[in-house]
């Protein structure tokens, strides 16, 4: 991908031929925009417009009872959807997605082992993108379905 911008707290970087989920990963964390995903153990295996694919360790990320956090599911959906929001974003002149709106149900409560979140459109406009969000543990169970909205903003 070439032109892609992600903008971060810290400034805007602009990359240029963006071809792997590695490379994507690699500026995420430069730019500062992955902070919270690197601290959560995200790492992205696939991304592209149409499918992003990343695994997340349940390690790490529990609630007080030693589940898999709620909100630690919502990072990982929030994450990926940006991700191909901000990837189609780059095909149609608008390379900032901001989120808008996010919604979770939990399905499965686990407590061990890594979870895998996949991101796929459900709607890909000029002005907005519209995620959904399937996320399972290592036997394909579904532990949580997401559904992430971005608005798309052009440079300014």
């Amino acid at each position: 991908m070439t032109g892609l911008v992600r903008r971060s707290w810290y400034a805007t970087v602009t990359y240029r031929d963006v071809d792997t989920a590695n490379d994507l990963q690699q500026l995420m964390h430069k730019s500062g925009g992955g902070a919270l995903g690197e601290r959560m153990g995200i790492t992205i295996i696939e991304a592209s417009p149409e499918r992003v694919v990343a695994t997340m360790p349940v390690e790490g990320n529990t609630q007080p009872y030693g589940l898999l956090h709620g909100g630690a599911s919502c990072v990982l959906a929030e994450t990926l959807g940006s991700i191909g929001a901000v990837l189609h974003g780059g095909t149609v002149d608008r390379p900032y997605a901001v989120g808008v709106d996010i919604n979770a149900t939990h399905h499965k409560a686990i407590r061990t082992g890594t979870v895998t979140g996949v991101a796929t459109p459900a709607y890909r406009g000029r002005t907005a993108a519209t995620y959904d969000i399937v996320i399972s543990d290592e036997g394909g169970n579904r532990v949580c379905t997401a559904r992430l909205t971005c608005l798309l903003r052009g440079e300014k």
